[in-house]
């Protein structure tokens, strides 16, 4: 959808193609098809200095990934609860407008940045830069992104996460994942969510969902969980605790100098 509908002209890279970015002028003459290439670019470069900023920290970085309405501000609330004092969370929340879901979070006493993204339907690499600027990562274990509502444009674009966590609600239907291959392809883990809903949508399968990513060759887990019941929220929690600790296993990556592509 990105490559049609313009969204890869975001808050966050605009300047790189306005007037004196170095992204305003071409050489082709193929304007539309350089311009592309060159905010992708552009957002891997700046992805993999987040990721770099992330690991030096020892900030573990989960990308939220659904449809709107699938739970993902739900799931964090729960999750905030559930953690008791075991994590130190921070969330990058991601909306068209409104600071709603960051307030729920805020609510919770847990820090919450909010990107307002417009018309822009995913977030990318440098917005969450921008974003991190605000938090002192040294006071985080967890940074959670929650991205845009969007079944389709998220998953084109790398924040600097480590994984991607895609939440597959009950009411949207058991054949998501072959709708939208691009998007459960690169999920690290789906959660099936509102699971306490699972009882009266008999006509949701979890087993046919399942199949439909394995379809994907993706042998990514599924977890029913219910941020209501609390149902799954223990294998969740269980989940994270081993990226954290494969993540602090690593060796930090040396600091070093980034020269940001502003044009």
């Amino acid at each position: 959808m990105c490559d049609t509908c313009g969204c890869n002209i975001t808050p966050g890279n605009e300047h790189l193609v306005k007037e004196g970015g170095h992204l305003s002028r071409t050489s082709s003459g193929h304007e539309s098809v350089e311009v592309l290439e060159g905010l992708l670019h552009a957002n891997d470069h700046q992805a993999t200095h987040n990721r770099e900023h992330f690991d030096r920290h020892g900030v573990l970085a989960i990308n939220l990934m659904s449809s709107p309405g699938a739970g993902k501000t739900s799931l964090l609330e729960a999750t905030i609860e559930a953690s008791g004092d075991e994590f130190r969370y921070a969330v990058i929340e991601g909306d068209l407008e409104t600071e709603n879901d960051a307030q729920r979070i805020r609510d919770k006493g847990t820090r919450a940045i909010q990107i307002s993204t417009g018309s822009a339907c995913h977030l990318d690499a440098h917005m969450v830069h921008d974003a991190l600027h605000e938090l002192d990562l040294d006071e985080y274990d967890i940074v959670f992104i929650e991205n845009v509502g969007n079944l389709v444009c998220p998953a084109s674009f790398d924040l600097g996460h480590h994984a991607n966590v895609t939440l597959l609600s009950t009411p949207e239907g058991d054949d998501k994942p072959a709708k939208y291959p691009v998007m459960f392809r690169s999920s690290d883990l789906v959660l099936i969510s509102k699971a306490d809903l699972l009882p009266v949508l008999d006509d949701f399968d979890p087993d046919a969902a399942a199949t439909a990513v394995r379809q994907l060759a993706n042998e990514a887990p599924l977890l029913e969980i219910s941020a209501k019941s609390g149902v799954g929220l223990d294998a969740w929690l269980d989940w994270l605790r081993a990226l954290k600790r494969e993540q602090l296993a690593k060796p930090v990556p040396e600091a070093h100098t980034h020269s940001h592509a502003t044009g």
